[in-house]
């Protein structure tokens, strides 16, 4: 992924925080014919032992996650193989009229993290139906009603034969976080104010990033030097 210097993350953690936050990843791998890859949408979980500090460049982290055995993606995957997870945080559009000023042009605010890694392939029985148990547990803690999995686990033996489970093991990461840095300080605060004060999620969502953004430093002009001789 190209991302220009200034949209690099502040610090590691943001890259964390997108990973962790936006658990429905897009799983790209090599195609049937190595020109159009495949591409899957899918949650993942990290492994149980990631439950403390996870590094800043994401190395070293592992992910689980499961997709059904009938996708043709599923046939093609091969253990070891480099494989690429696509996560995507806030975005939003912004409206030239934000900016106040002329002439301008719209764009778009988002951020995104690519892992790379490699994939292998659980075969056991057992422990698939572990990846699809600690997937219901994490996300029913996050963003469930505390349902209670007890009443479907005969249910969740019955459709395991459909289910594909694997493991990936990041080997590094590139975040892209485009948040108007590119503006004088006063748009980006007209852009975060706007962003803030709509009732989309996604905006406001947007808005809470760029709160995080570090302060701009002043532009340095030559009347801040003493003359030279």
């Amino acid at each position: 992924m190209f991302v220009p210097g200034q949209y690099r993350e502040p610090d590691g953690s943001w890259m964390v925080d997108i990973v962790r936050q936006n658990p429905l990843a897009l799983l790209v791998t090599d195609g049937p014919t190595g020109d159009v890859p495949f591409a899957t949408h899918l949650p993942v979980i990290p492994e149980s032992r990631m439950t403390g500090n996870w590094p800043d460049d994401l190395s070293g982290v592992t992910l689980l996650g499961h997709m059904n055995r009938a996708n043709p993606h599923w046939q093609k995957l091969e253990n070891g193989a480099s494989a690429l997870l696509v996560f995507t945080g806030p975005h939003a559009y912004v409206s030239p009229t934000v900016y106040q000023t002329t002439p301008a042009a719209p764009t778009w605010n988002f951020t995104s993290v690519h892992v790379h890694g490699t994939l292998t392939k659980i075969d056991s029985r057992v422990r698939t139906l572990a990846v699809v148990m600690a997937t219901v547990r994490a996300f029913e803690a996050e963003f469930g009603a505390g349902w209670d999995m007890a009443g479907s686990i005969e249910h969740f033996l019955r459709i395991l034969p459909g289910v594909g489970a694997f493991q990936f093991t990041i080997t590094k990461a590139d975040g892209m976080f485009k948040l108007s840095q590119e503006q004088p300080p006063q748009v980006q605060e007209r852009v975060r104010t706007d962003f803030a004060e709509r009732d989309s999620t996604l905006h406001r969502d947007t808005a809470d990033l760029m709160s995080r953004l570090p302060e701009p430093k002043p532009a340095v002009t030559l009347t801040q030097f003493p003359a030279c001789l």
